[in-house]
């Protein structure tokens, strides 16, 4: 098959977990079938996309000038973008040219599926070509707005955030409905999603994870230290990080007061570097090249998450590394996991640092969840076994 897939934000580095299920998912896929990457991207030095010229059959990208941050230039580009109908955060990457461009690659080739990696790619998709259109939804993107409009305390964001999430539902609702077929991460995105759309045009694509990269490391552990992974410019993450150094922190070290948390991602701001900088305690690292030492070295893994969708792949990144892991139940939506056998799931304040208390005092439970973890990632979630439903689901539509 020749498959056209439309990716916005770019696809490397790999720093984010939409970025990684993507990269593992499009790469299986590259290795039995003709795969033609378009991705567009802010703009940005050190570009790498040309190193995926050996994975795909051909890689087209499509930089863009677009302001990124919280400064007086997104507000002027937010402003400017106030009354078109579809919600800002894809408005903001789905460029006129963008769009044309697009249309000039599909008029090169002809190919049997475009596959719109996350809803963004939908906006400069043509619909009225006799191709199967597939939308791979990484998160009820709906959900995500609504949700953060619901925590919001700010009167200022929190109307921003209810004006995204009324665009966001009919834009939602509109793309998927057009598409030929709809690909969830999770369960609980598809009954989302089959309030609108049939049930026969959604499947699942479970999330996986790369068990020999990710795997326990001979490290030791460092006492009382504590890490949460992420992207921190993603406001998810930051949401769930100062919510968890405000309500949850103070708890745990009523009872361990030496207690670290390191916040390791990329791109973080003003309000998370903050934190570094009033509490010894806590370790903001910004962008690392590898992870894997920081979880190593932390004998607790945390995913405070308020506000979400789809699944986090973190989680299942810290699991198959045999670590031992507390998260919200928003935290650990849609992934296979059950509470207090391979994984410990809790909501209030209080009994979130309570089960992170229960884990820095006894290690021989420290290690039954992560060796549980460990064990119901390694036989079930590779990357393979993900690619194969979505394999086969492109042969269906041909």
């Amino acid at each position: 098959m020749k498959i056209l897939w439309v990716k916005a934000g770019g696809l490397v580095p790999l720093d984010s977990g939409g970025k990684i299920r993507s990269y593992h998912i499009a790469t299986e896929l590259a290795k039995v079938h003709k795969v033609t990457l378009f991705t567009y991207y802010v703009e940005h030095p050190h570009d790498q996309h040309h190193m995926l010229n050996s994975v795909f059959d051909k890689v087209v990208t499509h930089p863009l000038k677009v302001s990124t941050g919280r400064g007086f230039n997104e507000v002027l580009s937010y402003l400017s973008a106030f009354f078109k109908p579809l919600p800002y955060s894809i408005t903001k990457y789905s460029h006129p040219e963008v769009a044309q461009h697009l249309r000039e690659v599909l008029a090169e080739r002809k190919y049997d599926a475009i596959l719109c990696d996350f809803l963004t790619a939908a906006a400069i998709t043509p619909f009225d070509r006799s191709i199967p259109v597939v939308i791979f939804t990484h998160n009820v993107e709906t959900m995500i707005w609504k949700r953060h409009w619901e925590v919001a305390v700010n009167p200022v964001y929190r109307y921003i955030f209810w004006r995204e999430y009324r665009k966001m539902r009919a834009a939602e609702q509109n793309f998927l409905q057009q598409s030929t077929h709809v690909l969830t991460v999770s369960e609980n995105d598809a009954s989302e999603f089959s309030r609108y759309i049939s049930q026969n045009k959604i499947t699942t694509i479970p999330t996986g994870v790369d068990t020999e990269y990710f795997k326990p490391i001979d490290v030791a552990e460092e006492d009382y230290n504590i890490v949460f992974t992420g992207s921190m410019d993603w406001m998810p993450n930051e949401d769930g990080i100062l919510y968890f150094v405000d309500a949850i922190l103070p708890l745990i070290r009523k009872k361990h007061a030496q207690t670290k948390l390191w916040v390791v991602g990329r791109k973080p701001g003003s309000k998370i570097r903050a934190l570094a900088e009033s509490d010894p305690g806590i370790r903001v690292t910004g962008r690392v090249e590898d992870i894997r030492p920081f979880i190593a070295k932390s004998v607790v893994y945390v995913v405070p998450l308020r506000v979400g969708g789809g699944t986090r792949l973190k989680i299942f990144e810290a699991m198959a590394m045999g670590k031992a892991v507390v998260s919200t139940t928003i935290g650990a939506e849609g992934l296979p996991v059950t509470n207090d056998s391979d994984i410990i799931l809790a909501d209030e304040p209080q009994d979130f640092a309570n089960a992170v208390c229960r884990l820095l005092g006894v290690p021989d439970e420290r290690a039954r969840i992560g060796n549980a973890a460990r064990r119901l990632v390694e036989m079930k979630y590779g990357w393979a076994s993900a690619t194969r439903n979505l394999d086969q689901l492109l042969q269906s539509l041909m």
